[in-house]
């Protein structure tokens, strides 16, 4: 991708025409490079720019970029204290960048979002894409005091706190056992957990989470946007706002684990005694009505044989209809 790109892209992303002399006089370069520039805006990054003659270039989508300091201003005082934010434009992944540090000293509540991932990862090894400006991608690390095998159920902790936020920014969504978040059936925002340390702790825990905020484009499975659901607030006021339940979320958890979350995840669960069918990356599908999650975040089911109970692993769920 051309180096001037994103320099140009913050030009253009406030939906105003620039002329290509104006752009490369800001940027110190020549009006071939912004030209060269601007086609890798569109080539590369998938977004429209409209070029008229003697007005210049003009972002078809204009978009606000996330910035720390609006991120922090929406933060309360307890989640200001235990998180330190950044911003990147573009790296391979959130997740994989704070899982080097998890293990080298990285700083407990380091928040890292981005602009662009080039190799964002979903569960069960999926790729979580989303156009430019459209989604709302970051991770934190936390560190906890128990140990990896106390920490079951912690994604399904990290649904609660995602719906208390977007539910509180006006978007009635439901939770999707393990780690989905829903609105009108269909997916919003995902989760991926990834973990460091010993069994008995502590624990360094990465926390990815994605939101599309605005229509991501071209994926792989029926996806749902804050704007199609009639709230659309900015980037950084959702990720203030996730951010602020999260704290509450994970230092309660920290402290007592998934048992005292079980309730209120099961109200907010979008399948609630429907039929499902629980998908498995070996073996036959298991069919049953979900009754419930346990204390440890595993998925209740009564199938032909009775009740059985089903752990977060390489297993997929899916309505019956």
């Amino acid at each position: 991708m051309s180096e001037h790109a994103f320099a140009v892209l913050r030009h253009l992303s406030d939906g105003r025409f620039h002329s290509g002399e104006d752009i490369a006089q800001a940027l110190g370069c020549s009006r071939t490079l912004v030209w060269q520039a601007v086609h890798a805006i569109e080539g590369e990054l998938g977004l429209t720019v409209f070029s008229v003659r003697g007005q210049g270039y003009k972002l078809a989508r204009p978009f606000a970029w996330l910035d720390v300091a609006e991120v922090r201003a929406g933060l309360d005082e307890t989640a200001a204290e235990a998180f330190t934010l950044a911003v990147a434009e573009r790296t391979d992944s959130t997740n994989s960048q704070l899982m080097a540090r998890a293990g080298n000293g990285g700083l407990h509540g380091l928040v890292l979002a981005c602009e662009l991932q080039t190799a964002g990862r979903g569960r069960l090894g999926r790729r979580w894409q989303a156009r430019l400006g459209a989604g709302l991608t970051f991770s934190l690390l936390w560190r906890f005091e128990r140990g990896m095998a106390e920490l079951a159920g912690l994604s399904l902790a990290v649904g609660v706190a995602l719906a208390r936020a977007l539910r509180g920014l006006g978007a009635p969504v439901e939770l999707k056992w393990p780690n989905d978040v829903l609105l009108d059936g269909r997916k919003l925002a995902g989760i991926l957990i990834e973990l460091s340390g010993d069994a008995l702790g502590p624990a360094a825990v990465v926390i990815g989470i994605g939101v599309n905020v605005a229509d991501p484009g071209e994926v792989d499975q029926p996806v749902a946007t804050l704007e199609q659901g009639g709230a659309a607030p900015g980037r950084n006021r959702v990720l203030a706002a996730l951010l602020n339940e999260l704290e509450k979320v994970l230092a309660d958890f920290d402290r007592n684990g998934f048992a005292p979350l079980r309730d209120e995840w099961w109200r907010l669960s979008a399948h609630q005694g429907a039929p499902v069918r629980l998908a498995f990356s070996h073996g036959e599908p298991v069919d049953g009505v979900a009754c419930g999650v346990a204390d440890n975040g595993a998925l209740q089911l009564e199938t032909a044989q009775g009740m059985r109970t089903f752990h977060i692993g390489e297993v997929s769920l899916r309505e019956r209809r």
